[in-house]
Formats: C-alpha cells, structure tokens, sequence
C-alpha cells in the first residue's frame, strides 16, 4: 500500500488503530483498509454505535461554532483523536481565521497523525497528553506557545472523561484544568451515558468489543455527568444527549434523540 504524505514513518498503516476507525466512522478520511475493515465489521452488528459517534462529531461542531460566536478564540481539545475534517480547528478558524487550538490525546497513533496534518498550520498543535496530568498537559510547549490562559479558552472533554474511573476523580480532574481557564472561558463535554445507566450486559457485545480496546468505559447518567461541571454555569439546554444540544430550528430530524448512548453539555466559567 501506497504511503500517503500525511502518514508518519512510525506508523504502521496495516494495523488497524481505534483512533483511524473512530476517524471513519466519523466522516474522515485519515484511515485505511484495515481500519475500514474492523470499523463495518462492528457497525454491521451495532449500527446505533457510529451513529452515536457521529451525533457527538456534530455536537462538537455545534459547540464550538457557538463559542466562537461568543468570541472565543482558543482551544483545548483533551483526548481529541485525529484532527480529521471538521474538527475543532477548522470550524473555530471559519469563524476567526487567527483561533488557536491544542489537541491532546494519549495515543501515539492519534497524536503522531495530527502532528502530521497539521505540519502547515501554525496556530495549531497535537501533543501525546493525559488527562490525568493536568499540569504536563498545561506547561507543555506547545500548550503554552498557543494559548493564551489570561483570556477565555473553551476546554474541550468530548468523549474522554467515560474513560477516568470515579476512584481517579474524574471531577477533581476537569477542575484541574478549569482552574486554569480565565472568566468567561467555556467547557464542552460529552460522555457515554443516558438517563437510565445500562448494565453492563445490555451493552451490545460488538460495542463492548470497541470500546475495550479503547479502554474500559465507565457510563454515567445525567446527575452524574452534571456534577462533573459542578461550580460551572450550564448552558441551556442542560445535560442533553448529544444530538439534542443545541440542535437548531428543526430539533432532532432523524429522531435519534435519547437512541444515542451520550449525552452533553457546555458550561461557563464566571
């Protein structure tokens, strides 16, 4: 197989990655046969789980063409995955040609991509971060090359804060980088969840498949996810799923609403 110019060295494009499946079944086009492969065969089985990735994709874009509206120029996005199409930088930079974003994802294949695309891009970044370690993820170079903590930034946790058990203090650690943030700076989440939890048993095998080689997921419902944000102001319209967050004149077209396994929020640092 042919290399493509965006494909570092070190990685092996024959090898499925999560990050480069999550990448197809989100529209993207940073991933190969062997992703593509894993990514229909799990869909085959479990069509609601890509749905829902994609619900969360659009719930990002929503989110951060309001936030830019709001004037916010600056992102960081903690457990990004790929900075494929429409990501964070591209939606943030159609609203303000001069935002600033900071991917952090503590995959090497991930990071190593979107160094990779985005090599030609100076008001953008992606480092190998954990969220479990606020301060390396805020005193990284990059971090502190682009952003600029004494003006409002929006904290991007999509998909990320599931994996943190409560025994690592999932809250404790989104205050960590919130503490950070200047007034007026904003927090987007999403999390796999509902307002019933499901037990683990109901969870389709196909998605217990994926997300155990991501890691393991711990789902949360709306109370809990809502005091993640604790000492934060909500945003209407609250702790949602994901595709009904600010989903526009025509509500939900397709009905998928409460069917997608997440839910979202922004919140408001006063």
């Amino acid at each position: 197989m042919e290399r493509p110019d965006w494909a570092p060295p070190e990685v092996d494009i024959e090898k499925p990655s999560i990050a480069r499946v999550y990448d197809y079944w989100v529209g993207g086009t940073h991933n190969f046969a062997a992703d593509r492969e894993v990514a229909k065969a799990i869909a085959d089985k479990n069509p609601l789980l890509p749905r829902t990735l994609r619900s969360n994709r659009a719930f990002l874009r929503r989110a951060v063409r309001e936030l830019t509206a709001l004037g916010v120029d600056q992102f960081l996005d903690i457990g990004s995955g790929i900075p494929t199409r429409g990501n964070v930088h591209e939606i943030a930079q159609e609203g303000n040609p001069d935002s600033r974003v900071v991917y952090v994802d503590i995959d090497p294949v991930a990071a190593a991509h979107g160094r990779a695309i985005l090599a030609g891009d100076p008001r953008s970044a992606a480092i190998l971060g954990d969220l479990r370690k606020p301060h390396d993820v805020l005193a990284a170079p990059e971090t502190t090359a682009l952003l600029d903590f004494s003006r409002p930034v929006g904290l991007i946790m999509a998909a990320v804060l599931h994996f943190v058990p409560d025994s690592d203090d999932p809250a404790g650690l989104l205050r960590a980088f919130a503490d950070r943030l200047a007034p007026g700076s904003y927090v987007v989440i999403s999390h796999a969840g509902m307002e019933n939890k499901p037990k683990p048993e109901d969870v389709p095998a196909s998605s217990q498949t994926y997300l155990r080689n991501v890691s393991e997921v711990y789902w949360r419902d709306t109370a809990e996810v809502t005091a993640l944000v604790d000492g934060l102001d909500l945003l209407e319209p609250g702790v949602v799923p994901v595709p009904l967050w600010r989903c526009g004149p025509d509500g939900d077209p397709d009905g998928f609403g409460a069917q997608a396994h997440a839910l979202a929020c922004v919140a408001r640092k006063n």
